[in-house]
């Protein structure tokens, strides 16, 4: 309820607030307000009376909402902000989870990643909000299974906070979350993710299955433009939701097939933690197998599309 409280104040434009103006590479019309992000933080911050939070994530969690909040309001250099984003994953890494130096280079190397991917996929009305939604739900899930009320409690609001955010990013969105909140949900996605793995709540792949249709989206388009010497720093229109929203016309088609994928992530890796915990690299690679069709028809989609787009 907080989170729908302060989201509507943002909406309303009741306090100032950074506008995202549109332009050749978004996907919306209009300027809205882009700091949405506060009001999931809000929200979340009635879970920390609730269970006793550790200054440990907490620290360098507060230092990823500090610069992306400002980048908002400021555009930042990629290099500050990615900088930044590394030193609080290495924080977080060195003080909260146990691991020796090569683990906790990749511990840190999977934070930033979480953390900038779910930035990359913060393009369409709702999209993001969702992903935080199910995946943090998931989490909740998870962590109750395992016994853990805490992080179960932290996780779980998180989902609601995320919920009250989407009434007002639903296609069309009134209200953005911004760097503030996209940033900073990946890197709590990372983060919480390895912290489960390193208590035994869950196995290597329950993360990655949970949040599979951002990682997988994200990661290809990467790889992608990799491959084609595309700048990386720079804004572009290539991941595959933005190319299906662009072919459609319109962000709730695809926001709903998404939203779906994320649904049937979230069933799957409950599903095979409850029952068939052995077997769950067996669930990435199937769901990694269907979103790679799925992929591959937006491409084919895509290609029909621009053909006749130029042409006209």
């Amino acid at each position: 309820m907080i989170a729908l409280g302060v989201a509507w104040i943002l909406a309303a434009g009741l306090v100032p607030a950074p506008l995202a103006q549109s332009s050749g590479r978004s996907l919306h019309v209009r300027p809205v307000p882009r700091i949405g992000g506060i009001a999931i933080w809000a929200g979340w911050l009635v879970a920390w009376i609730a269970v006793p939070v550790s200054w440990y994530w907490v620290a360098p969690f507060a230092l990823v909402v500090a610069v992306s909040l400002i980048d908002d309001f400021r555009a930042l250099p990629a290099a500050v902000r990615l900088l930044v984003h590394a030193v609080a994953a290495i924080m977080a890494a060195a003080l909260f989870l146990d691991a020796g130096w090569a683990l906790l280079a990749f511990e840190a190397l999977v934070i930033v990643w979480m953390a900038n991917l779910f930035n990359f996929m913060d393009g369409a009305d709702g999209l993001a909000g969702s992903m935080g939604l199910f995946g943090f739900g998931a989490y909740a899930a998870a962590a109750v299974f395992a016994g853990r009320v805490d992080l179960a409690v932290l996780c779980g609001a998180l989902a609601a906070a995320c919920a009250g955010f989407l009434v007002f990013n639903r296609p069309p969105a009134r209200l953005f979350m911004g760097d503030v909140g996209a940033v900073a949900l990946g890197f709590l996605a990372g983060l919480f993710g390895l912290e489960g793995l390193s208590a035994g709540i869950w196995p290597w792949w329950f993360p990655p299955l949970v949040f599979a249709p951002f990682i997988l989206d994200a990661t290809a388009t990467l790889m992608r433009r990799l491959r084609q010497r595309a700048p990386l720093a720079t804004a572009h229109r290539d991941h595959f939701y933005q190319r299906a929203i662009l072919i459609d016309g319109a962000h709730g088609r695809t926001v709903r097939t998404y939203g779906e994928w994320m649904a049937g992530c979230v069933v799957l890796a409950l599903a095979g933690l409850r029952w068939t915990p052995d077997f769950g690299g067996l669930l990435l690679l199937a769901v990694g197998a269907g979103f790679g069709w799925y992929c591959w028809v937006i491409d084919q989609r895509w290609a029909v599309w621009s053909e006749v787009h130029h042409a006209g």
